[in-house]
């Protein structure tokens, strides 16, 4: 009988092991797999959306393991309400930034078939004012596309929070 207690004892001590040895196993994977991706998503807000989905999987069927990480990243954890800020910020700054070189890019593509339409013959006139309207048109058409994926992506970062 005693034999049989130390023989239960140590299989559940064994068995202890194991577990503690595979929890730590799974938060290094975690740690692994995060942390590069966090940190791309501070200099590619898109990385940050992609993963999300990924982050909330993982949550949902390790929430023990994520409950630890947060603590230890004193934030939640893979990416925390700083971070998604900061990328949000930064998608803003990008759009921005995007926004003002298309407009300088078509405003100087307009001035430059205007300064033709100023000196231009009667019958080159009307080439050029449908050369003006195309650009016109590729402006707003790309602006359009711009704008949307902009939309969709802010909203997708503020969702995470």
């Amino acid at each position: 009988m005693a034999v049989g207690g130390l023989l239960a004892l140590g299989l559940a001590l064994l068995v202890r092991e194991i577990r503690r040895h595979r929890r730590a196993q799974l938060l290094t994977e975690l740690l692994a797999m995060f942390g590069p991706v966090a940190a791309r998503a501070q200099t590619e807000p898109r990385q940050l959306v992609a993963w999300g989905d990924v982050a909330a999987t993982a949550r949902a069927l390790f929430p023990d393991l994520f409950r630890d990480l947060d603590a230890a990243s004193g934030g939640r954890f893979p990416f925390s309400a700083d971070l998604i800020k900061r990328s949000h910020a930064r998608w803003t700054a990008e759009w921005l930034a995007w926004e003002r070189e298309h407009d300088l890019e078509y405003k100087i593509r307009a001035d430059r078939v205007e300064a033709e339409l100023a000196r231009a013959a009667a019958d080159e006139v009307s080439n050029l004012r449908a050369r003006l309207s195309a650009i016109e048109q590729e402006k707003l058409q790309r602006y359009q596309e711009r704008y949307e994926e902009y939309v969709l992506l802010g909203k997708a970062i503020a969702e995470l929070e």
